[in-house]
């Protein structure tokens, strides 16, 4: 299920009371997509790390009251007067047997020795796959039955959408967009593989240091060695940022690249830069100058990032020649 099915369905299943568990690979997103639906619907979230849990953690310790033993609930839960939420129970199949036999009836029943999870709050758990090779435990049978199973697929698209929003460099847009295979590798002997975390980790490294050039030596230390000479390879046989400065200033004339890399770059770069009015009304003149799949990439990318691109008279254009392709 691909990550904006996934945050449709969540929204979707926060109105009524079975819990959802969502299955992916360490990287992917998943916390993220819980944590924008909750924002999304004006819900706080209590993050808890089952993984990190003991069972009495959960039913709270034993006081005497009146004579009787009453088990008093741990202060991280919500309480009685607290407004409506999203507990995230993350990595809970990286809980031990006894933890997750702990979580039993606070799933199903919301409710667990002498505590009622108030109403309002609802239940997403997360957690990766035993083929992943991460730290997990077997989930129970018993406990299992009690969600409702979401199956995370990794998808290029999907994560374009998100990168733009979240101003991933546009060299690594542009890497993925010519490579999608490169956007989520399998773990292998090294620690150091390609996950959309790590690929927004290479953003970040990129736009600390200043270039690529002086943090060439970190990449393969986040993406691993292959797919960091692969990177490394594009980022030196692309065209560069003064190319694409010359188009901007002459989006009307100015020579377009041919190659796929190139082109790719070139989308890229203009869609990380959408908010910029002059970028903007460049792109939308580019968008009747590239072939009309590029064109209408382009498109999407600058909604994305700029929504007021529809005033532009070349989108307006566009959408007169190739409107059809953009809502397709």
């Amino acid at each position: 299920m691909k990550p904006s099915r996934i945050h449709r369905v969540l929204k979707k299943m926060i109105h009524q009371r079975w819990p959802a568990f969502i299955w992916g690979p360490p990287g992917v997103g998943k916390s993220a997509i819980v944590k924008a639906v909750a924002a999304e619907e004006g819900l706080p979230i209590l993050d808890l790390r089952a993984s990190l849990l003991d069972p009495t953690d959960l039913r709270g310790i034993p006081a005497i009251q009146d004579g009787q033993a009453v088990w008093c609930p741990p202060a991280f839960l919500p309480k009685t007067d607290t407004p409506p939420g999203i507990l995230f129970l993350d990595e809970i199949n990286a809980a031990p047997p006894l933890v997750q036999a702990s979580l039993y009836q606070l799933v199903l029943d919301r409710q667990i020795g002498e505590y009622t999870l108030p109403d309002g709050w609802k239940i997403i758990a997360a957690g990766n796959r035993q083929t992943d090779r991460a730290v997990v435990f077997r989930l129970s049978s018993a406990l299992a039955n009690r969600f409702v199973h979401l199956d995370f697929e990794v998808d290029a698209n999907d994560w374009r959408e998100w990168a733009i929003e979240s101003k991933i460099n546009p060299l690594v847009l542009g890497f993925i967009g010519i490579r999608p295979e490169l956007l989520m590798g399998n773990p292998g002997e090294t620690v150091a593989y390609p996950t959309p975390r790590s690929w927004e980790m290479v953003s970040d490294i990129i736009k600390a240091h200043g270039s690529i050039n002086d943090c060439s030596d970190v990449i393969p230390g986040i993406v691993g060695e292959a797919a960091a000479i692969e990177f490394l390879g594009y980022t030196k046989k692309t065209i560069d940022e003064d190319a694409f400065r010359v188009i901007l200033m002459n989006p009307e004339t100015a020579a377009l690249p041919t190659s796929l890399s190139d082109v790719f770059a070139l989308t890229s770069w203009f869609s990380y830069f959408g908010k910029e009015e002059k970028v903007r009304s460049a792109g939308a003149t580019l968008l009747l100058r590239l072939t009309p799949e590029f064109a209408v990439m382009l498109a999407r990318d600058l909604l994305k990032s700029s929504p007021s691109l529809v005033k532009e008279p070349g989108y307006k254009e566009f959408l007169k020649k190739h409107g059809n392709l953009l809502v397709a």
